[in-house]
């Protein structure tokens, strides 16, 4: 089923180069039909790859998803990215009456700064606790995941010496959960990041339960008990030259920077990287939006805010 978009979104050109199911917003107004109402919080600097990246995986479900692109009032990019901002974005502070039932918070390049010296930080706390009570279901992206474990639950990340980048193997705790249900038990997902939050931390804490991990990526896949935050601590949503570039970009930096594991052919970064984890993507976002979203949130979008759940699929 489609994704509704602004008719003019750049992004809806190489979408449907890949022939994902796009949308105009002017041709799903006819349809008599409620559509998923989804906001992405994008901190990414490169916001048009981050765009395509989730709109990807959003379109390969059986929901109609209109998406709402969202700013901070306090964030100001650093790049020529503003008339697009401009253009396609809705600041926080004009949506702060309104309801969503699904959320994506992605990561952003911050892995060395504290949070606290994070410029939008307060606005950034500000936003989780308005999605709480205005959203169904938010997803947690990378640096947004340890964000949000911190924010929520007082979860503080460790600096880990070395970056972690590469695709590494993970297995599924939960196989027959709602998240994770259809997952292999062994599944690829790539890693970027330097902070890392223990699954010991977080079995801690009662409301939280991971659901998928392994000894060298720590907790992957984690949720609290009623399915209103699901944090990921990977990428599925890169593209298959995406920790390329990443590698590209940080041998300018530094001639040291480690080569991504597990992901050129023969580990010789002349070959072209396959995508080996775009399955395990597409139905990890499939189960979010049907079983913790499109299942749970009512037909009348204005109680998300008063917490009624027509059902709870959060096992």
């Amino acid at each position: 089923m489609p994704i509704t978009v602004k008719d003019e979104l750049p992004a809806i050109v190489r979408l449907r180069q890949e022939n994902v199911f796009v949308m105009p917003k002017s041709r799903a107004q006819t349809q008599e039909i409620r559509p998923m109402r989804l906001a992405i919080l994008n901190l990414m600097p490169n916001k048009v790859e981050t765009e395509v990246q989730f709109i990807r995986l959003l379109a390969n479900t059986p929901l109609q998803v209109h998406v709402d692109l969202l700013r901070l009032d306090t964030h100001r990019t650093s790049d020529n990215s503003e008339q697009h901002l401009d253009m396609f974005y809705r600041y926080f502070s004009d949506v702060k009456d309104q309801n969503y039932d699904a959320l994506i918070i992605t990561g952003a390049p911050l892995a060395h700064l504290e949070y606290e010296d994070v410029i939008y930080w307060q606005e950034l706390q500000q936003f989780f606790d308005w999605a709480e009570h205005h959203v169904t279901s938010t997803l947690f992206s990378c640096w947004a995941a340890h964000a949000g474990l911190f924010h929520h639950h007082g979860l503080k990340r460790q600096i880990r010496a070395e970056k972690l980048s590469g695709v590494f193997k993970h297995q599924c705790y939960f196989e027959h959960g709602a998240l994770t249900r259809g997952f292999d038990d062994e599944f690829l997902v790539p890693h970027s990041r330097f902070g890392h939050i223990s699954p010991e931390q977080i079995a801690q804490k009662s409301d939280l339960v991971v659901l998928a991990g392994s000894p060298t990526v720590g907790a992957y896949l984690i949720k609290n008990v009623s399915g209103s935050q699901v944090y990921i601590t990977g990428h599925p949503e890169y593209d298959a030259d995406t920790l390329l570039k990443e590698y590209q970009r940080d041998l300018e930096k530094s001639a040291d920077a480690p080569k991504p594991e597990n992901y050129f052919p023969n580990d010789d970064a002349s070959q072209k990287p396959s995508k080996t984890w775009q399955s395990h993507a597409f139905l990890l976002f499939s189960n979010w939006l049907n079983y913790y979203v499109y299942q749970t949130t009512p037909y009348d979008i204005n109680l998300v805010s008063q917490d009624v759940r027509t059902n709870n699929y959060a096992e």
